[in-house]
């Protein structure tokens, strides 16, 4: 920072800043990254509490009082603009205009006081369910998307900037953007406040001292709320973390795709909310209910539960034993599925076994790994990627129920398989209940080839149960992708499964 030392002890609560007008009262944070300090302060002429966006610096340093008036530029171009989700910028001092040099004060910026409590506080107990971050975070979205097309940036990318209205909206409190900052860093700034929302964790730079920094993967990038919180639904968990990437390819760039699903989101927890709550826990985490059940019933559906379990399970082996009866009959071998993610692969059965000597018959080739291709590092069902090639039918892989259809949020989602050595195939045969789905076959020179560098060999749209690809000719290859392109389904609900995948040697 280029800022010097204020040079007297008004920034202090009681303290009176802008010529005698303004008292503070309260400090609400500090944006370190240009030197902002906030605080809710009281306007002695009009009476009223307002928010102060006071930047500090040394009155000798040319840069800091070019970037300060840069920022209070901005801020008067702001107050042009109104909405629920931003303060109204009231008025905007330089010094020479309000304040003085010798406060060591370089610019600052009047807006209303929002009444209700700091979005730091909230989050302080703990992360908020879906549901309720997505209500918060609407207003501010629909804010940043309306300033956007007004071709104005707010500075919404810092906590201590926003605080949650007491009819539970979040708001840019305390206006004046950094004087660097353009469009991109609002929409990185609500994906990353979603982030908190989400797991309590700041995943940007220059974030409040003790808050937590979001964690990151061995590339780089910012784990998934929904891995650190599985609960956390697949389609939020993707648009906060797609917003604060860089990349061309799989980022949100627009704050008009975040409220996209955040509107998604919403009405899906609108409907969700009519469901009458159930008393048990799910196999996926606890449900949440208002009404203490009665011992008698609960011990009754509780039973209902398991014999419903039992019955289910004896018709999966029964499935089973049929399919075994039928494919040893049968010169073609049982589809399965599973999926799984590209990290943490297993070997599949099979794998073991020494490869028979040259020349190779043709026929079915079991892969040594099987895992979860997804170009956003997002993959869905990594850890059941494997049941794609168990030689179980009663097992499928299955993606996430996607709001919107690919490539809305994401280009594909797929299942790269490497064999222990290089292989030529003549088919893959993918049995799958999701008719309509739609596949291409491809080959990569490594495991974790971009998909461009990729080679399409074959394409598909699946049928409900078996459907086999015969492949174009191409090189023999360690790692064949298959790549969905088109989900089955429509509307809101966007999924497949692959139940088996069973790839085939060419002669």
């Amino acid at each position: 920072m280029s800022s010097g030392p204020i040079q007297n002890t008004s920034l202090v609560p009681g303290g009176v800043i802008g010529d005698g007008r303004y008292r503070l009262l309260a400090p609400s944070g500090i944006d370190q990254r240009c030197d902002a300090h906030l605080w809710r302060a009281r306007d002695g002429q009009l009476n009223r509490d307002v928010a102060l966006t006071v930047l500090v610096g040394n009155p000798t340093d040319q840069a800091a009082l070019s970037r300060a008036k840069r920022t209070a530029e901005r801020a008067m171009h702001a107050a042009s603009f109104t909405h629920p989700g931003v303060a109204r910028v009231i008025d905007v001092l330089t010094p020479g205009a309000g304040i003085r040099y010798d406060e060591g004060i370089l610019g600052m910026v009047v807006a209303e006081w929002t009444q209700g409590t700091d979005l730091m506080d909230l989050v302080a107990e703990g992360p908020l369910p879906a549901g309720a971050a997505t209500r918060l975070l609407e207003p501010l979205g629909a804010a940043i998307e309306g300033a956007h097309h007004a071709g104005l940036v707010l500075g919404a990318d810092h906590p201590q900037r926003i605080r949650v209205t007491s009819d539970g909206r979040l708001r840019l409190a305390f206006p004046g953007p950094r004087p660097d900052a353009i469009a991109r860093d609002d929409v990185k700034g609500l994906g990353a406040i979603l982030y908190l929302l989400l797991t309590g964790r700041w995943a940007l730079p220059g974030g409040p001292e003790g808050v937590p920094v979001a964690p990151t993967g061995p590339d780089g990038a910012v784990v998934a709320p929904s891995v650190l919180h599985p609960y956390v639904p697949h389609e939020l968990s993707s648009v906060a973390v797609r917003s604060l990437e860089d990349t061309s390819v799989g980022g949100i760039r627009t704050s008009a795709a975040i409220l996209q699903v955040l509107d998604q989101i919403a009405e899906s927890e609108a409907q969700t909310a009519m469901i009458k709550p159930v008393p048990e826990s799910s196999d996926d985490g606890a449900v949440w209910t208002t009404q203490r059940p009665e011992r008698g019933r609960d011990h009754k559906r509780k039973l209902m539960i398991s014999v419903g379990v039992l019955a289910f399970a004896t018709l999966a082996v029964i499935v089973w034993l049929g399919v075994q009866i039928v494919s040893f009959f049968s010169d073609e071998p049982a589809g399965t599925g599973g999926p799984t993610v590209v990290i943490g692969q297993s070997n599949q059965p099979g794998s073991g076994q020494p490869a028979p000597p040259a020349p190779t018959p043709a026929g079915p080739v079991q892969p040594a790994s099987v895992g979860v291709y997804d170009v956003t590092n997002q993959p869905d069902n990594a850890n059941r990627a494997t049941r794609a090639v168990d030689n179980n039918p009663t097992t499928v892989w299955q993606t996430e129920n996607y709001f919107q259809p690919f490539p809305s949020l994401k280009p594909g989602i797929g299942l790269m398989a490497s064999f222990a050595e290089p292989v030529k195939l003549a088919s893959v045969t993918v049995t799958s209940p999701s008719e309509g789905t739609v596949v291409e076959i491809r080959v990569a020179a490594a495991e974790g080839a971009p998909l461009e560098e990729t080679k399409v060999i074959a394409t598909a749209t699946l049928s409900a149960g078996q459907t086999q690809l015969q492949l174009n000719d191409h090189d023999a290859t360690q790692h064949v992708l298959v790549w969905v392109t088109k989900l089955a389904g429509s509307g809101r609900n966007n999924k497949s499964e692959i139940a088996e995948l069973v790839y085939t040697r060419a002669q």
